[in-house]
């Protein structure tokens, strides 16, 4: 059945992509409702719902230009503030915290995938993916995606599963520390220095996180000159040793393994950008705007990932992954509530860890903002761009191992 707009009709799809994207963030920081079900879950409905009602095509040579450059520019921008030396110097204990909620994050993935590898389809790319998302964010998630190619509908149906428990699960973090068992059994010191102030101050509100911030022309061009010049050396180094590295059947398990860390062109871009990012520090680390764009780049992937999605086929495979995800969520609070308590890490480090982990940077940190602990806030938010540096290796090595479990 023919789309009313057609798959030609480039700059009429381009607008539509752009402009839903944005009208996704737009409602996501504008109305309290569209927060709750995030601008992800928007963008990805808007275009499901137009794709099923045939306004717009199924497929189209500006849907593949979204993969094919607008996520190989997003995952280096989104790596800029990926500094080694910074992530260790200014956040090395709640690293620690947040290597344990990953570890939890692996094995909720492996026993997710045991319970339900025969009920649902393609889960050893699923359990890549969501390792990616839930040691990193949605931009390892959309890497990942990419790589193992998992198929569109799964992909939305993953998304919205995702999006759902992550909310619920959010809604726990925050209500945690209210009761009294957590108080109990683990020490919180920043909670208590929080309602001391607003007991002296009761008109205290915690820091502000989210603000307008000041960008330059000059930071634009140097955000995608340097992502675009990053994403050409790691595609070319990748393509390289692709080919110096054997791999099929007839190749060794070890040259296999090499050949999927070296001549994987997102691994790569990964290990490049912070490389790149590492060694440079000063020059990325003054580089406004990087965050915000590669954002925007993501939120196009969001918008694409809904336009193969079968309402049918939504409504059939979204319950199945909500179980999967809530069985990878439940193990990731349980391994981090219970290694937190055994190796005598606060109550608000482990669950700004397991927020991190879960949701990404900016949810820890705005968390952190939220509740009013103000030193966990950049902890908070360098522990979650770790995440997303390790996100694609634990997600690759996850999904290499999933499939041979099938």
């Amino acid at each position: 059945m023919h789309s009313l707009i057609k798959p030609e009709d480039t700059w009429l799809l381009l607008g539509f992509l752009t402009g839903w994207a944005a009208a996704s963030i737009y409602l996501e920081q504008k109305y309290r409702w569209a927060a709750k079900i995030s601008g992800a879950v928007i963008a990805l409905f808007g275009a499901l719902i137009l794709a099923n009602l045939n306004i717009i095509p199924a497929e189209s040579d500006v849907y593949d230009a979204v993969w094919t450059y607008a996520i190989p520019l997003a995952i280096p921008m989104l790596l800029f503030q990926a500094d080694l030396k910074r992530i260790w110097r200014e956040s090395g204990r709640m690293i620690v915290i947040f290597l344990m909620s990953s570890f939890g994050t692996v094995i909720g993935v492996y026993l997710a995938f045991l319970a339900l590898k025969d009920r649902i389809p393609h889960l050893d790319k699923i359990g890549a993916m969501m390792t990616g998302s839930y040691i990193g964010g949605s931009v390892n998630f959309a890497a990942l995606s990419a790589k193992f190619e998992t198929p569109g509908e799964l992909v939305s149906a993953a998304v919205v599963a995702d999006n759902v428990m992550m909310a619920v699960y959010f809604f726990v973090l925050m209500a945690i520390p209210a009761f009294s068992f957590f108080r109990k059994h683990y020490p919180t010191p920043h909670i208590d220095a929080f309602e001391r102030e607003a007991g002296k101050n009761p008109d205290a509100a915690p820091s502000s996180f989210w603000r307008r911030k000041e960008i330059s022309l000059i930071d634009i061009a140097f955000t995608f000159a340097s992502a675009s010049v990053i994403a050409a050396v790691s595609f070319k180094l990748a393509e390289i040793f692709d080919g110096l590295i054997p791999s099929g059947d007839q190749a060794s398990f070890l040259m296999n393994t090499l050949n999927g860390m070296f001549g994987d062109k997102y691994l790569m871009l990964t290990t490049v950008t912070v490389i790149a990012v590492t060694v440079f520090r000063k020059f990325f680390g003054n580089l406004r705007g990087a965050q915000e764009i590669g954002t925007f780049l993501i939120y196009l992937f969001f918008v694409v990932i809904g336009v193969p999605a079968s309402v049918p086929l939504l409504l059939k495979n979204a319950p199945l992954l909500m179980v999967f995800v809530f069985i990878i969520v439940f193990v990731n609070m349980a391994v981090t509530l219970i290694a937190g308590k055994w190796l005598k890490f606060t109550l608000e480090e482990a669950l700004l860890a397991t927020n991190a982990t879960i949701g990404g940077p900016t949810t820890a940190a705005a968390m952190a903002a939220a509740k009013g602990w103000d030193r966990l806030i950049v902890p908070a938010l360098l522990a979650g761009i770790f995440g997303y540096m390790i996100g694609n290796y634990a997600g690759s090595m996850m999904g290499y191992f999933l499939h041979a479990l099938l």
